[in-house]
């Protein structure tokens, strides 16, 4: 079945599916990448951490749902469930737009990964008040952003082409 034959309902269900996956395996890859980083650039030090964006983001959402703040002990998950949430959420988007126009996938994700550490950790978290502006963190804070975001994007490009092409049979 060529491209023009195949229905955009097709094309639609099979963006979401892809993107669903991708999503979740670039989430696992963007964290594990994170993960590396940090063992690599722990400091013995005892600065004190700064709590993630999506823990903050997991407070705001239970203050609204259930009128009080997620425990200290589950923060850490709680924030993993809005992380894997938001990267599956991403792929979706963005498995649904490779299917309709693939020039999106141009530089095997790196852009996706580009556009998303820019508006949502430059420019969304920073507007909502999960983080600070860009000109108010260290440069080494905005480079460890991109470089999970490029993790993010490229795993979520390879595994989207795989499942996609799998999907087509």
């Amino acid at each position: 079945m060529s491209d023009k034959d195949e229905s955009e309902t097709v094309k639609l269900l099979r963006g979401v599916v892809a993107g669903a996956i991708a999503g979740a395996v670039a989430s696992f890859a963007m964290d594990r990448f994170q993960a590396a980083v940090s063992a690599l650039t722990a400091s013995d030090d005892g600065d004190k951490q700064v709590e993630p964006a999506t823990e903050k983001a997991a407070d705001a959402i239970a203050r609204q749902i259930v009128g009080r703040a997620v425990a200290a002990a589950d923060k850490p998950l709680a924030g993993q469930a809005i992380h894997y949430a938001l990267g599956i959420g991403l792929g979706i988007a963005y498995g649904v737009a490779a299917e309709f126009r693939p020039a999106v996938t141009a530089g095997y994700g790196t852009g996706f990964g580009l556009v998303t550490a820019t508006i949502l950790d430059e420019g969304a978290v920073p507007a909502v008040g999960l983080g600070s502006a860009p000109w108010n963190t260290d440069l080494s804070t905005n480079l460890y952003s991109y470089a999970s975001h490029l993790v993010f994007g490229s795993a979520g490009e390879l595994v989207r082409r795989q499942v996609a092409a799998t999907l087509r049979g």
